[in-house]
């Protein structure tokens, strides 16, 4: 880690944590990863070398905890690290209300359906298997297909067609989702406006924006 020479906390705890990727490893194991593989689908972009590098960082530093138990590696916070979600929470906020302009470069469907699979509202969906595709129309047509399966509390994600009936199918862009998921838009306007599309009988299709919800952030007031 490099030094700044400083005794300030903020220059020490910055020795820990600004470099490139680290901020975001922690804000997935307080997400709820435990396994290399997840860390991984939440931070797709970056390199196995790369995450196992900042892993070892973070373990030195005290703020991850690795086991290995039958030959499975576990990565868990510390106190130390659990103390970081106050910080992940204020940034994430920050990010929401004053940096809004996105980019292409911004926009992963990998990523997003990730998010999505783990924090849609399960509760709300019925007890049957139900699944709801995704049609992507800005993206190449190899990603721009997904599938959510929600099995009572189970959910899945897939970039393949897993065989079942499809419940529902949304079609629009994947800026459009990206943006109703962060809260910069709501659901009432996307459809009323046509930039998103929810092929289903009348009934589910009154359903689909309750079973899917909203990001944790969504709710981040915007400045006027």
């Amino acid at each position: 880690m490099t030094s700044y020479g400083q005794f300030c906390p903020v220059a020490k705890a910055m020795e820990v944590l600004d470099e490139r990727w680290t901020m975001l490893v922690v804000r997935e194991l307080l997400a709820g990863s435990t396994h290399f593989n997840e860390l991984r689908r939440g931070n797709p972009k970056m390199s196995p070398a790369l995450l196992s590098k900042r892993l070892r960082t973070l373990e030195r530093a005290g703020v991850v905890q690795r086991t290995v138990v039958a030959g499975r590696t576990t990565y868990t916070l510390t106190q130390s690290g659990k103390e970081l979600a106050g910080v992940v929470e204020a940034l994430s906020a920050w990010g929401i209300r004053w940096i809004g302009q996105l980019g292409t470069q911004d926009l992963d469907p990998h990523l997003l359906m990730w998010d999505m699979r783990r924090t849609i509202p399960v509760e709300r969906w019925p007890r049957d298997r139900t699944v709801v595709g995704f049609r992507f129309d800005d993206i190449p047509s190899t990603a721009s297909r997904w599938w959510l399966m929600v099995t009572g509390s189970d959910v899945d994600v897939c970039d393949y067609d897993p065989g079942f009936d499809v419940t529902a199918t949304i079609s629009t862009s994947l800026l459009t989702l990206v943006r109703l998921w962060r809260g910069d838009k709501s659901w009432a306007e996307a459809i009323r406006s046509g930039t998103v599309e929810i092929s289903a009988p009348d009934q589910v299709r009154r359903l689909v924006p309750e079973w899917l919800g909203q990001g944790t952030m969504a709710a981040v007031p915007r400045p006027a």
